[in-house]
């Protein structure tokens, strides 16, 4: 019970107040049975399950075998949504795990820590459309927020933050503007585990964006 408050205070802190009152949809684990997943999570691939670690109820991805592999949560939404998860991914060597968030469905937006490029990267599908550089440090749990929210009669502003320490910062990390119309689609996670060590995931959220 002592492990299960203290996750909860550290949520708490690390999501803004307007996120957690406007959230649509939050999943951090602790009502999953360990070594199962949530009913409601649809897995592309990967073999995800919760683990308890340090106290803690965490979705794990094992760090083999190497591919990408991912999974989908929460609401199916178009725009003015975003999610927001923290990550757990370690190096061996010069070997580095890619993991983000996504919105939209399997095609749709993402978010990725790229440490071997040092590089956060914004995806719409399978195209890069922007990436700026990231001084991202193994071993500490990644906070990773993705929005994407109607600017315009036909523009839609998709922004994406990333912190490892500290509060929510207040300008995106990594944005831009898109002019083809999102298409409905749940959030995702996903990664590819080249260091070849399991990646933790936890605290989901979903929340409405104004």
């Amino acid at each position: 019970m002592i492990f299960m408050i203290r996750k909860l205070i550290i949520f708490a802190l690390l999501a803004p107040a307007t996120l957690l009152a406007q959230a649509k949809y939050e999943n951090n684990f602790e009502q999953v049975k360990v070594g199962g997943i949530p009913e409601d999570f649809l897995v592309i691939d990967g073999a995800f399950t919760v683990k308890e670690v340090d106290g803690n109820k965490v979705l794990e991805l094992p760090g083999a075998p190497l591919d990408t592999f991912g999974l989908l949560f929460g609401p199916n939404e178009k725009e003015n949504i975003a999610v927001s998860a923290r990550i757990l991914a370690a190096s061996k060597g010069r070997r580095y795990s890619d993991f983000g968030v996504g919105l939209n469905g399997v095609g749709g937006y993402k978010v990725r820590v790229s440490p071997g490029k040092k590089q956060l990267e914004l995806y719409r599908g399978d195209d890069l459309k922007k990436s700026v550089p990231l001084d991202w440090q193994p071993n500490k749990w990644t906070q990773l927020k993705l929005q994407v929210a109607k600017s315009g009669e036909s523009t839609w502003e998709v922004q994406g933050k990333v912190w490892q320490e500290g509060t929510e910062p207040v300008a995106p990390t990594i944005g831009f503007t898109d002019s083809e119309a999102p298409t409905p689609g749940r959030a995702s996670v996903s990664a590819q585990p080249y260091s070849g060590l399991p990646i933790l995931f936890d605290d989901f959220v979903v929340s409405a964006v104004k």
